[in-house]
């Protein structure tokens, strides 16, 4: 198979499982959260009260995954997020495989430094 037609599927079913994950995500969050209203008063100057963002069970694949077992809404959200960052990264890795298979080596040099730069920023990057 060719390598652009691996790349481009790798990326349309990423994107489609990211989609459909998010989708049904947000309906479960709706309906787990029905009639409940955001308070989007501003913050009074000079007051103590930072901005919190997002739970903090969210910020992590490994509290991520109890909680989409449990079918909760904003996890599963989160996951599609997750799956949407990964399909480009899984793209390079599919491109590499690919060119592995074709014995392009020197694509094969190319793609792997590509994929050893993400993989350092992924680990080096978290703080």
């Amino acid at each position: 198979m060719k390598t652009e037609i691996v790349a481009g599927k790798t990326l349309r079913i990423g994107v489609i499982v990211a989609m459909t994950l998010s989708v049904a995500g947000g309906i479960i969050y709706l309906f787990q959260h029905h009639g409940i209203v955001t308070s989007y008063e501003a913050i009074p100057r000079g007051s103590n009260i930072a901005f919190v963002g997002t739970a903090t069970y969210l910020r992590e694949l490994s509290t991520i995954i109890p909680r989409i077992l449990q079918f909760d809404g904003a996890a599963i959200i989160q996951l599609g997020v997750i799956v949407l960052i990964a399909t480009p990264i899984l793209r390079v890795a599919m491109s590499l495989i690919s060119f592995l298979i074709e014995k392009d080596k020197l694509y094969v040099l190319i793609t792997f430094i590509v994929l050893i730069v993400i993989f350092c920023n992924m680990i080096f990057g978290l703080h």
